[in-house]
């Protein structure tokens, strides 16, 4: 399924920072050839070279976002940084390879990277989850704009995602959602997906009374970072601008029901967050609000075999691919 690409990841849309770099519009290509040739359980992940631009735009990003992990991410991250620094040459000289954080991690919590071409559909990650996968990118952002990037690059992946999957309970309360997916109807794969976004890529909890995040889409963006963690003020009014953001976010306790309901922006600074108690709280509501859904069957993870064996026995529906190569 890692190869069901939306896009090929070099399909660059005309606004995006790389679409006349002919040389950069090459490597994505090189590089989600790579991601399309891979076989897991065939081989190891294939070590990139990356080049002296690449490592720079990763050094801008580091050292943007480093003053920033200390004051707004959650102790999980901070504590998983240091075991990604530790164990898989994390710093700001030198991007990492995906080949040993892949070898680290499944070590310390069995979750495991698998080199992406592109974006894949949200059915297609959330399952991924299930068996405790993610899908990695390995192409980064333009140099042009280090400090942005309108799809999910390198630098979101590995700073933003990785370091979290260090965390067990992070780790469980993924496979929850992709869990839950298998089986179920595109609505609530929408409905999933939708929680997904607002935990795993902008959840926030509280920690020693401030918000704190957890979710990789702030951990990797300097800018929303301060904006979805700052104190507010409760004298502050509240006011959206005429490009239509808030000049303060609304937090909302975090309630996968509701969450399950709430459309998102893509491009733009999120209007709304949930916060949740603790990864602990996030983690119990999210299996609570899987459980509720109607499924055709249920789906456990067995980690010893690394399958997933349902609770009653199902058909396969006409026309549905048969198994192929994550």
């Amino acid at each position: 399924i890692a190869n069901r690409t939306l896009d090929a990841g070099t399909d660059l849309e005309a606004d995006h920072p790389g679409f006349h770099d002919e040389e950069y519009r090459k490597r994505r290509a090189n590089l989600a050839e790579s991601a399309l040739n891979y076989r897991m359980h065939d081989t190891e992940i294939p070590k990139t070279e990356y080049t002296k631009d690449e490592v720079e735009t990763w050094g801008l990003v580091w050292d943007t976002m480093e003053d920033l992990w200390e004051k707004y991410a959650c102790k999980e991250y901070k504590k998983s940084m240091n075991l990604m620094k530790k164990h898989c040459n994390y710093n700001r000289n030198a991007i990492p390879q995906i080949s040993s954080i892949a070898s680290f991690l499944q070590l310390q919590t069995n979750f495991r990277l698998r080199p992406v071409a592109g974006l894949i559909s949200s059915r297609d990650f959330l399952n991924g989850l299930a068996f405790r996968t993610f899908f990695c990118t390995q192409y980064i952002r333009h140099p042009s704009k280090p400090l942005y990037t309108p799809e999910p690059d390198i630098c979101h992946e590995l700073l933003g995602h990785v370091p979290m999957f260090c965390d067990r309970d992070f780790c469980d309360f993924s496979q929850e959602i992709g869990l839950a997916s298998l089986g179920a109807s595109d609505e609530d794969v929408l409905k999933l997906a939708r929680c997904y976004w607002y935990s795993v890529e902008f959840g926030l909890c509280r920690e020693d009374g401030k918000n704190k995040a957890y979710g990789a889409g702030l951990l990797s963006s300097f800018g929303e970072l301060e904006y979805s963690c700052k104190e507010q003020d409760d004298d502050e009014k509240y006011e959206v601008g005429e490009d239509g953001m808030p000049n303060r976010p609304e937090i909302k306790p975090w309630d996968p029901a509701v969450a399950a309901m709430q459309d998102f922006p893509i491009t733009t600074y999120q209007p709304v967050y949930f916060l949740a108690e603790s990864l602990q709280d996030a983690k119990l509501k999210m299996r609570k609000y899987c459980e509720e859904l109607p499924r055709p069957f249920f789906a456990l993870y067995n980690s010893q075999t690394e399958t997933v064996h349902i609770d009653r026995p199902v058909r396969r529906a006409r026309g549905v691919p048969s198994s192929e190569s994550k």
